[in-house]
């Protein structure tokens, strides 16, 4: 199998390593995290280079690509900690043009893909945790029109976003809404979160809403593996850089006169991260590869990229820091930051023991070895 990439998608990593080296220095995203952690012009600055509609097609005035161009955006865009939530514009939009109406495609794939709309998974509830199927929003039809009653929990950037994606059940099954933030009904409270970026809780006291698809369950699982598949190639990004740091750091801070390199045991250290980069890479290519296969496959593929990412994350966060010492928990350094978007990424889209769960739930007598 080829793993290189095209020349346009090569193209497309430069355009946007360009733009998080000189748009998105570490100064300003400190600002952006001072002035609550979600900043409309950078928004409009990823949607102008075409991320926004990176997943919307060509006949909505988006780019048409696909997962792997997805993966390559977010590996950019988690090198350089980019609060704004693209990875959601990816899902509302995959989401939008696999089971909405013509008419919602034709209303919002352009507006999403040019920025001028932000349109956000609003899934979680309080008791759910990471389960899918556990929704206590309800919705209703009355005279041909729906009204959506329910409360979501940490919606990403959910105070500032133009619209919601909102599973809600209709008759003991569930459906997939969309709801504009701006509606009747329609309540947010906003507060930052660990990693410098924004969400919200969501209240909706019969909201009007339109009907995006019966089918919510399949869709709301689709929209979380889109997800998961933008979080892991966010995470390599991450991993990249902090590796980077690390490196950095060892070669130049020095003790008993040499660099901490030099120390057999800090170069062991650093080997068994770079392992664990390279199978977060593998396996954020392989959920990548399989977004668009058949819906099992799909969802044992996010569950086993999701758990070794997780492994991954936690093992090079960690390591990162102790081998820092007392530097690497301040905020003044960027390797902080790095470890805190670490730590949120993991717990985002089902943390490392759930997606275990899952993958162990997956597995048949044969465990996969003979199969």
């Amino acid at each position: 199998m080829d793993f290189d990439f095209s020349d346009d998608q090569e193209q497309l990593r430069d355009a946007v390593r360009k733009w998080v080296d000189k748009g998105y220095a570490f100064e300003r995203r400190r600002a952006i995290v001072k002035a609550g952690g979600f900043d409309r012009g950078a928004y409009g600055e990823l949607a102008d280079l075409g991320l926004a509609g990176l997943y919307v097609a060509e006949a909505h005035g988006g780019m048409g690509m696909g997962p792997i161009e997805g993966m390559v955006v977010m590996e950019e865009l988690g090198r350089g900690i980019v609060l704004e939530p693209i990875a959601q514009a990816l899902i509302a939009a995959g989401i939008l043009s696999g089971y909405a109406p013509d008419a919602v495609k034709a209303e919002w794939l352009p507006r999403i893909a040019s920025g001028k709309a932000l349109m956000v998974l609003a899934r979680q509830e309080r008791k759910a945790r990471y389960r899918l199927d556990v929704c206590d929003a309800k919705a209703a039809e009355a005279g041909g029109a729906w009204s959506v009653t329910g409360a979501k929990s940490i919606v990403p950037a959910g105070d500032q976003a133009d619209a919601f994606l909102v599973p809600a059940t209709v008759s003991g099954k569930m459906a997939l809404f969309l709801v504009e933030r701006g509606a009747k009904g329609v309540a947010t409270r906003g507060y930052g979160t660990q990693d410098g970026s924004r969400a919200a809780e969501v209240t909706l006291q019969s909201a009007p809403a339109t009907l995006v698809t019966l089918d919510g369950l399949v869709a709301l699982e689709h929209a979380v593996d889109i997800g998961i598949a933008a979080s892991c190639a966010e995470a390599v990004g991450v991993l990249d850089k902090t590796m980077a740091v690390t490196v950095e750091y060892l070669n130049t801070r020095k003790q008993f006169g040499v660099p901490l390199a030099t120390f057999q045991a800090l170069r062991h250290r650093m080997a068994d991260m770079k392992m664990q980069l390279e199978l977060a890479r593998s396996m954020s290519y392989y959920a990548s590869l399989k977004l668009n296969a058949p819906v099992e496959e799909r969802r044992r593929a996010m569950a086993r990229a999701k758990y070794q990412l997780g492994v991954s994350m936690r093992f090079i966060g960690q390591n990162s820091v102790q081998l820092h010492g007392g530097i690497g928990t301040t905020d003044e350094y960027i390797g902080s930051h790095y470890f805190k978007k670490l730590t949120q990424l993991e717990l985002s889209f089902g943390d490392t023991q759930y997606q275990l769960g899952q993958v162990s739930a997956a597995m048949q007598d044969t465990a996969g070895v003979f199969a």
